[in-house]
């Protein structure tokens, strides 16, 4: 039915999907590198998460936290999933352990740069028929796959669709910590944040369906989140 009555623009908006991963600072004082890796706690270190790892990102940098995986559609602009991951691992191998549970929904998911594996792109195409958005980075496409891939990814429809992931994921990502504060996790320990992660998400996509439901925007629901 949504075939027969909507452009086929709309469609192929409705059946994507934006993935990223957002880093949140660890509660209480960094465990620096060197130390963690020898498992060594100086004296004066009180209040140390000592199951958050390390991460970097060019826009943040090092950050001795923990991870959230954040999957956003483009056409409702819904969240689909946010919840914990390590912040050491990489969210293109989280992407393709969760897609499964979206088959039917997608057939395009946008990544950034981090989802460049040709591994990764050629999985969900033969395994769920959905087709990964990214960028390439220039001096990774020396292989015939490799330039096949980059060929795809740069017709019209691709680049259209992989545009509006700037208006989807990412500023989802910052709903979601202004709402919550996230500056700084709440609660040590991976078990703690992992359940902490999924309630926060639970409680947008239901603030969000609510909205929704009275015609209102998905984006201002952070009264309803708080119950104010």
């Amino acid at each position: 039915m949504i075939q027969q009555t909507w452009n086929d623009e709309a469609v192929e908006t409705l059946s994507t999907a934006s993935a990223d991963k957002m880093m949140v600072k660890a509660r209480g004082p960094v465990w620096h590198k060197k130390q963690k890796a020898q498992n060594i706690v100086p004296k004066n270190l009180h209040g140390l998460d000592r199951e958050a790892t390390w991460c970097f990102s060019r826009y943040d940098g090092w950050i001795y936290g923990h991870g959230t995986f954040c999957l956003t559609a483009h056409g409702t602009h819904f969240l689909g999933t946010f919840k914990w991951m390590r912040n050491s691992a990489n969210e293109a191998k989280r992407l393709e352990q969760d897609i499964g549970a979206y088959e039917s929904l997608l057939k395009w998911v946008c990544m950034d740069s981090k989802a460049d594996d040709y591994h990764l792109y050629q999985t969900l195409k033969d395994q769920y028929d959905i087709q990964l958005l990214t960028t390439m980075r220039r001096n990774k496409v020396k292989t015939l796959k490799r330039q096949q891939m980059l060929r795809e990814l740069q017709t019209e429809r691709h680049q259209r669709l992989y545009a509006e992931r700037g208006q989807t994921v990412e500023p989802m990502q910052s709903l979601v910590k202004t709402i919550f504060e996230l500056e700084h996790c709440w609660m040590h320990g991976d078990a703690n944040n992992c359940w902490l992660f999924a309630a926060m998400g639970v409680a947008v996509q239901i603030a969000q369906y609510q909205a929704y439901q009275q015609h209102e925007s998905v984006w201002s629901i952070q009264d309803r989140v708080l119950g104010l």
